[in-house]
């Protein structure tokens, strides 16, 4: 069984972002970055399917400006035996991203696509459905824990009053939280051998996808600073500030 796993290239969660002097993006100059965290647990999954016997490829996606190939090569580090690399400096937006997947999806026939819920850059939350949606394949969202047998993925994903679990037939698109696993560390010899592994470099044109950004940003801010808290001797004094000073009684 062959594995899709698309990953982007993100600001370090670490890092604090900041936003360029004339508001018109996040200044990216100087500014480490990573693989996005939940795109980081579908790898781990992956890899620890093919561990199990489940899968036997694990092909990585990334797209993005030349540098994403650090972000593959991570992947591959941590047990992705390949990867595509679909090289643009067109900022990509979400129905452009879902569009060169299925693409890639046609290409490579893979029997599940797995990959992070959302990234944590724009926080969409929408590629993975979309992606569904345009190959017409099940999907399961939020995945917490995930068993293939059977021509079936049986999914537990976290809803509002709970945990739910689902099966979905195969081929699948499935999307992963936070609490699926932990992912491992790239260890050095792992980090050699990725570098010989194979990497295709490809272009959104050589799919025949426009990924002409569709959504136009008119301006980035930095939230309002937060005030400082305050103490409160009594219940009644609260009761006062939240009447008073915040208005909210």
């Amino acid at each position: 069984m062959k594995l899709l796993v698309p990953v982007k290239r993100v600001i370090d969660y670490n890092v604090r972002v900041r936003v360029k002097a004339d508001q018109s993006g996040v200044d990216l100059a100087n500014t480490k970055m990573a693989m996005n965290p939940f795109d980081e647990i579908a790898v781990e999954e992956a890899v620890r399917l093919k561990e199990k016997g489940v899968a036997t490829e694990v092909v990585v996606v990334s797209m993005g400006v030349a540098a994403s190939q650090e972000t593959i090569r991570t992947a591959m580090a941590l047990g992705a035996d390949r990867g595509i690399l679909v090289q643009t400096d067109i900022e990509l937006q979400p129905l452009a991203v879902a569009k060169m997947l299925a693409k890639l999806v046609a290409q490579e026939a893979p029997q599940l696509v797995i990959m992070g819920k959302q990234a944590i850059d724009d926080d969409c939350n929408q590629t993975g459905q979309m992606l569904a949606a345009l190959l017409g394949w099940p999907q399961a969202t939020f995945a917490s824990a995930v068993a293939l047998e059977g021509g079936e993925a049986v999914v537990t994903r976290e809803v509002d009053g709970g945990l739910e679990t689902i099966g979905v037939k195969l081929p699948a698109v499935i999307t992963t939280d936070l609490r699926l696993n932990e992912p491992r560390y790239a260890a050095l010899p792992n980090i050699m051998k990725a570098r010989a592994k194979p990497m295709a470099t490809i272009t959104p044109e050589s799919l025949g996808v426009d990924v002409a950004p569709r959504i136009a940003t008119l301006k980035v801010e930095e939230p309002a600073k937060r005030k400082g808290g305050v103490k409160v001797a009594s219940v009644e004094e609260l009761v006062a500030k939240l009447r008073n000073e915040a208005k909210v009684i």
